[in-house]
């Protein structure tokens, strides 16, 4: 059993339960080891660094690998920058936050759609932004208006901000960062939509 929290006495009461040869944990209470130490056989590992995540991921290819540093930044609204006329209601913002962390998990180019912390729409490893887009506001259909829309990266064009336009999404978060950011605000603006720039790049492949 591996547990990504620490081992408390409850928990070791639990376990007692069962036959078991091995427990793994970030950390043991005293009370735990008191109570497992009492199961014949059973080995207790603890390993500190279990919460931490790995510093890298390690992608193999023919001839050798690609190492790329964990995208594990935590999200931080409050250095989020709001470009559009309209303003996030407080309520959207924390739609734009949940809709932000379902989209670092997407493979890029990826783009999500969600309404009450809810995912609605997933579009996923298209060669353009947009192509995930229309795949993404697809999958969200009727479900879309009212909604909020994430990019893992930036628009290279304003294309995508009009085809969540006509789907009826009111707000959209992205890093920012392209030359024709311009372009896209103002379609936003003229659109009536909130734009958020988080001026992090998501990036997974």
């Amino acid at each position: 059993v591996a547990l990504n929290r620490p081992l408390d006495g409850d928990t070791a009461q639990a376990l007692t339960t069962t036959f078991l040869e091995c427990v793994v944990a970030p950390s043991c209470t005293p009370e735990a080891a008191t109570i497992l130490q009492a199961k014949t056989n059973l080995r207790v590992l603890v390993l500190p660094d279990l919460l931490t995540g790995a510093p890298a991921i390690v992608k193999s290819i023919a001839g050798g690998l690609l190492v790329q540093q964990s995208d594990d930044l935590p999200v931080q609204p409050d250095t989020w920058q709001v470009v559009t006329q309209n303003q996030p209601t407080p309520a959207q913002m924390q739609e734009l936050i949940f809709a932000w962390k379902v989209c670092r998990h997407i493979k890029s180019n990826a783009i999500a759609v969600t309404t009450n912390c809810t995912t609605l729409g997933i579009g996923a490893g298209q060669m353009n932004r947009v192509g995930s887009a229309q795949i993404a506001i697809a999958q969200a259909g009727e479900q879309a208006k009212g909604a909020i829309l994430a990019s893992d990266g930036f628009f290279p064009f304003d294309d995508t901000v009009r085809s969540a336009a006509v789907a009826g999404i009111v707000a959209i978060v992205q890093p920012g960062g392209s030359i024709r950011d311009k372009d896209s605000i103002q379609a936003a603006d003229e659109l009536g939509l909130v734009m958020v720039l988080t001026n992090v790049r998501h990036f997974l492949h």
